[in-house]
């Protein structure tokens, strides 16, 4: 599917080749008329994607609950005495995107946080509540019994790389969304020093994570590959095998409307040789038939990638991290974006994140696993608000917090706190 799709409010565009639109709202559906030939800039093909409401509800809250996990692990960074000082917070608040500042965000979650006065300091401090405490130990506990799985998740990343390496900066960035411990370094690379080896890059300060021994002998099965199997093998498939070989699963959201000629573009794809995202290629020839092979296994490599992800949802700058190690020679975001039966692309919270698409139905993943469970039930507490509180005590928790800043203000120490 060389030329990039989008269609939004009766609006189809097929950028890189033409601009295919209606004529007038009055015209029939199916109408079209070719204009001349042009092209759009990165920023124009993202904002003309079509919308999903559900992944851009389900992103709504994700946006907070990103400010509420940077929050909380700078909470939990001090063991001994879990807290972070108020003060300490507001001068994060830019950083931390904290755009009405740290003490009206930390009030918007009682459910999580807890502000209290700490009267040998001076100063207000902040914790998390039990109920956030439990979901971080059922977290960490998810964590640490998924070890066997998060060792062949990182053997099957380093597989798909071409030099069977990647720098250790890349899995720094992703290292959550692979359900990896904070202390990874040890806990997984260096405790399966016969499976993984940190090796010296090029470039100062920078290391490169080695999978030793190559490939196990058995191989790996990609998961699209898992699904044909299962569709070939129901009761009522009445697809064509051959055609199943290569095919990825498309969905696409309710509004959505697809041309004709777009279906036939989907389906021409969709029937191009397959090559997994374990095995080795030579080098493509500049060729349209050489270009839409190296596109279709680049689909195959980042569909795998999301597939290893807890979530199966990863930014965008994240996964491209691993572009050049895995030999994707595309942009990665117009990829998502050619593909949105596969993909689904969200830019809310300033981030762009991309979704499997056949992982999520209704907002939630449809195979859930337990360190997601676990984050699930941290995003329900974000969801909640301020909602099932007592009013009485929601009132009194508010008067206490700011009859704490106000002693604050008094002795004059604390003038970047926000009002």
């Amino acid at each position: 599917m060389s030329n990039r799709v989008c269609i939004k409010k009766g609006l189809l565009t097929l950028t890189g080749t033409h601009i295919v639109k209606f004529m007038s709202k009055h015209e029939h559906p199916l109408c079209v008329s070719t204009s001349v030939r042009s092209k759009t800039t990165s920023s124009q093909y993202v904002a003309s994607r079509f919308r999903d409401p559900t992944f851009e509800k389900l992103m709504d809250n994700y946006k907070n609950l990103v400010k509420v996990i940077s929050i909380e692990d700078l909470i939990l960074a001090n063991p001994k005495n879990p807290s972070v000082s108020i003060d300490f917070l507001s001068k994060l608040s830019q950083k931390l995107h904290l755009n009405r500042g740290a003490t009206a965000f930390l009030r918007k979650f009682p459910h999580i946080f807890h502000i209290y006065y700490e009267p040998s300091k001076l100063k207000p401090f902040c914790r998390l509540t039990d109920a956030a405490v439990d979901v971080s130990r059922q977290e960490a506990e998810a964590v640490n019994a998924s070890l066997p799985d998060v060792v062949e998740r990182l053997v099957r990343i380093l597989s798909m790389s071409a030099s069977k390496m990647v720098p250790l900066r890349a899995i720094f960035k992703v290292w959550k969304e692979l359900g990896l411990p904070d202390d990874f370094e040890d806990s997984v690379i260096s405790a399966n020093s016969g499976v993984f080896q940190l090796c010296d890059a090029h470039e100062p300060n920078t290391h490169l994570l080695k999978l030793v021994g190559g490939i196990p002998s058995n191989g790996f099965r990609a998961a699209v590959e898992d699904w044909r199997v299962v569709e070939c093998c129901k009761v009522d498939c009445n697809l064509d095998r051959m055609e199943m070989r290569f095919s990825f699963k498309h969905g696409y959201p309710p509004g959505m409307r697809l041309m004709k000629n777009f279906k036939a573009k989907v389906k021409e794809w969709q029937s191009l040789p397959y090559v997994g995202p374990y095995e080795v290629v030579g080098e493509r020839k500049k060729t349209k038939a050489g270009m839409m092979a190296m596109e279709k296994r680049a689909v195959s490599i980042v569909h795998e990638f999301l597939s290893l992800t807890v979530e199966k949802m990863v930014e965008v700058e994240k996964i491209s991290q691993f572009r050049k190690w895995f030999g994707i020679d595309l942009n990665i975001r117009d990829l998502f974006l050619d593909h949105p039966g596969i993909f689904y692309l969200s830019t809310k919270g300033k981030r762009h994140t991309v979704f499997l698409r056949e992982a999520y139905e209704r907002g939630r993943l449809i195979e859930p696993n337990s360190v997601y469970e676990a984050r699930r039930r941290l995003l329900d507490l974000v969801v909640l608000g301020r909602r099932g509180l007592p009013a009485v005590n929601s009132k009194l928790q508010d008067k206490s917090s700011c009859n704490e800043v106000g002693q604050e203000d008094n002795q004059q120490r604390h003038g970047l706190l926000p009002s």
